[in-house]
Formats: C-alpha cells, sequence, structure tokens
C-alpha cells in the first residue's frame, strides 16, 4: 500500500503541478527500439531477452519508461514545433541484469532485478534543451522537497556520463541504513544523440517577410524626383555645350593679332 500510495503521489504531482502528461507504454520492445535511445549495442548484457520476437526482431523487457516514451515519435517529422517540449511521465516495471554485479553494495533492496519506477521524459528543441533539462531536475527535486527526505544534488563529470548523455545530475538520497548517500534518481540530457538514432525530426514554419506597402510607395515617389531632376540637369548640360561651341567657332572667324 506504501509503494502505491507513493507512485501515484509521485504521478499525481508531476501531472497537476508540474505540467505532465501521464502516458501507458509497452514493457516489452524490439531491438531498434533500444538501439535507438542508445541501450543497444553496449548494455546488451544488463538486458532481459523475451523468447518471442517483437516485429520481426529480438524483444526485450524494458531497463526504463525512457525506452518506449521517447520511442513513441522514432521515425517521426512533429511538424507543429510550438507544441514543444512535450512533457511526459509514466510509471512501469523497469528489468535489469546488472550482469557482473557483485559484493555488498548491490544486495538486498540496493539492486533489484525488477522494480517500479516513475520516469520523466521531455522532447523539446535544441534552444530550450538545457533550461527544459534544468526544469526536470526541479522537479524531481521537488518531490524529494515534498517528501522531506535528505538529499543532495550531484553534477557529474564527463567520465561518469553516460556515452548517450551531453549533461547529467544524480540526486542522491542519505540512506541511514547504509549511513551515506544513494542515487535514487538520474537525470540526463541527451541532446540530439537519441533523436538521430530513431529518427526524430521537428520541421521550422518558413520565415516570410512582410512588405510595407506605403513605404514602398514612398519609394517610388523619390525614384521618380530623381529621374525628373536627372532629365533636368541633362537639359541644362547640353545647353552648356551648345553655347561652348558657339563660342569656339566665333574665335575661328576672327584672326588673332600675330597671324597678320
Amino acid at each position: 500500500q506504501l509503494e502505491r500510495a507513493i507512485s501515484m503521489f509521485f504521478l499525481d504531482t508531476h501531472v497537476n503541478e508540474h505540467g505532465y502528461t501521464e502516458t501507458s507504454v509497452p514493457i516489452i520492445v524490439s531491438r531498434s527500439i533500444l538501439q535507438g535511445t542508445g541501450q543497444l549495442p553496449k548494455f546488451e548484457d544488463d538486458l532481459f531477452k523475451v523468447n518471442h520476437s517483437v516485429h520481426g526482431e529480438d524483444g526485450f523487457l524494458i531497463p526504463t519508461a525512457e525506452v518506449p516514451l521517447t520511442s513513441l515519435w522514432s521515425n517521426t517529422i512533429i511538424e507543429d514545433h510550438q507544441t514543444l517540449p512535450r512533457s511526459l511521465v509514466s510509471l512501469t516495471p523497469c528489468f535489469r541484469a546488472e550482469a557482473g554485479s557483485h559484493g555488498k553494495d548491490v544486495k538486498g533492496l540496493l539492486r533489484l532485478h525488477q522494480f517500479n519506477k516513475v520516469e520523466l521524459v521531455k522532447i523539446t528543441t535544441p534552444e530550450t534543451s538545457s533550461v527544459e533539462h534544468e526544469a526536470l531536475v526541479n522537479h524531481a527535486e521537488a518531490i524529494l522537497k515534498l517528501l522531506k527526505l535528505p538529499y543532495r544534488k550531484m553534477k557529474l563529470c564527463s567520465g561518469d556520463i553516460g556515452f548517450s548523455a551531453k549533461m547529467c545530475y544524480d540526486l542522491e538520497v542519505w540512506l541511514p541504513s547504509t549511513q551515506s548517500y544513494r542515487e535514487i534518481s538520474s537525470c540526463s540530457n541527451c541532446g540530439d544523440f537519441q533523436a538521430k538514432r530513431m529518427g526524430l525530426r521537428y520541421r521550422q514554419p518558413l520565415k516570410t517577410t512582410t512588405i510595407d506597402n506605403d513605404a514602398s510607395r514612398e519609394e517610388d515617389n523619390d525614384a521618380s524626383r530623381d529621374q525628373g531632376n536627372g532629365g533636368a540637369d541633362d537639359d541644362e548640360s547640353k545647353k552648356l555645350k551648345k553655347e561652348t561651341a558657339l563660342k569656339k567657332k566665333k574665335k575661328k572667324k576672327t584672326p588673332s593679332r600675330g597671324a597678320v
């Protein structure tokens, strides 16, 4: 009952307070879907593979709802860019084999092959990606503050960030049982990595130029006046040329004094 109540609290807060859209997604996906989000081929050993195929491909249990949520728009062009960002939230079971994990830090409830998780996903434009990432982190923090859990936010260095992300924050909650902080949320900004792999694009509207008719008419009038002035100047120059030519003729008819 406690787990169900907390899950509903998460969903209701994100939907009613933070503006997310609750979405129901499948928990079995195909190989190409996992390739689009970056889980394959690198992390195949950490996934649970099912016996039956999905659309003619290998099928896997989802490691996180991020995979089916982002893939809702795979091979899609979003025509209206003004609908972005799109904020989605989903509650799903998650399955992770965690191959090769051994030691005291992975016993008990710290590492499970199956667990329920509320996932937040934002589809944004490149220009708003960083701003929306910070907003998503704030929304995850808001839940911890409402629950009054002691936590810290860690900005990961490049060596600790997954190859599909360009920036990542970990939210770590203090666990009295281990006397240490443990990661309970990882908030990544994947930039255009997943969009390029899964063929997700959006279309920007064509830029149009509005012509000011009044200004255009004024320019035409100015041009006409310039042409008119140019014509008057041409007539005046012609008169000057004629007068100069007549003076030269008169000089030729009158002999100079030195010629006699």
